[in-house]
């Protein structure tokens, strides 16, 4: 099943797209930001908390999202809750 497009940011411009999508298959939530920059991207991978391990391994990313975008994510969540209820 493909992606399935939940929103993108209101206040989006030409080629600045946040983006969140559904991937009910694989019961993820996918979304598309911007980059944090390096010294966001260096605390996120000092952070330290039990079973967290230090660092951002190379299969990971750290992405930044508006906060006007919060209810889609939102939406993506039930859209999640809705797929695995069936």
């Amino acid at each position: 099943m493909p992606l399935r497009f939940i929103g993108i940011d209101p206040d989006t411009k030409t080629g600045d797209s946040p983006t969140v999508w559904v991937d009910q298959d694989k019961q993820e939530l996918v979304v598309q930001g911007w980059k944090p920059g390096p010294q966001l991207e260096a605390e996120c991978a000092a952070f330290e908390a039990p079973g967290h391990a230090v660092g951002i391994p190379d299969d990971e990313a750290v992405i930044r999202i508006p906060a006007r975008m919060v209810h889609m994510i939102r939406e993506a969540c039930d859209v999640l809750e809705r797929t695995d209820a069936r």
